[in-house]
């Protein structure tokens, strides 16, 4: 697993292939409230690039830039996520885990920020 924590606070570009409200690829009953996708020319620990939710755009967006605000690492999975947030946008702890279980209840996992905190969330 590769540890991600050193993109907390850098700014990043995120190519978004699951928009906000598209359907997930391979389970039709999950949809997105986030624009999700990937840093072009990263790697991720499923060999893909790193994957990221992207808070802040209330439209879906085709790219988007921002800054790297947490890291979920899923204790029970290889592939960690991003949080990106858009500029002028604060976001809790609380607010990141509420918008981000869609998806991540699914898994054990850490929500880490520049700060040292961490909170525990997911199944």
């Amino acid at each position: 697993m590769r540890d991600l924590r050193a993109y907390l606070g850098q700014r990043v570009r995120v190519v978004v292939d699951r928009p906000l409200g598209s359907v997930h690829p391979r389970h039709p009953d999950l949809r997105y409230p986030v624009n999700y996708g990937e840093l072009p020319g990263t790697l991720g620990g499923d060999g893909q690039p790193v994957d990221a939710y992207l808070l802040g755009w209330d439209t879906a967006v085709p790219e988007a830039e921002g800054e790297v605000i947490a890291v979920i690492e899923r204790l029970n999975d290889a592939e960690d996520k991003l949080v990106v947030a858009r500029d002028g946008t604060d976001w809790s702890d609380d607010a990141i885990g509420t918008i981000i279980r869609f998806q991540e209840q699914y898994f054990h996992t850490r929500l880490v920020r520049a700060q040292g905190a961490a909170v525990r969330s997911g199944a």
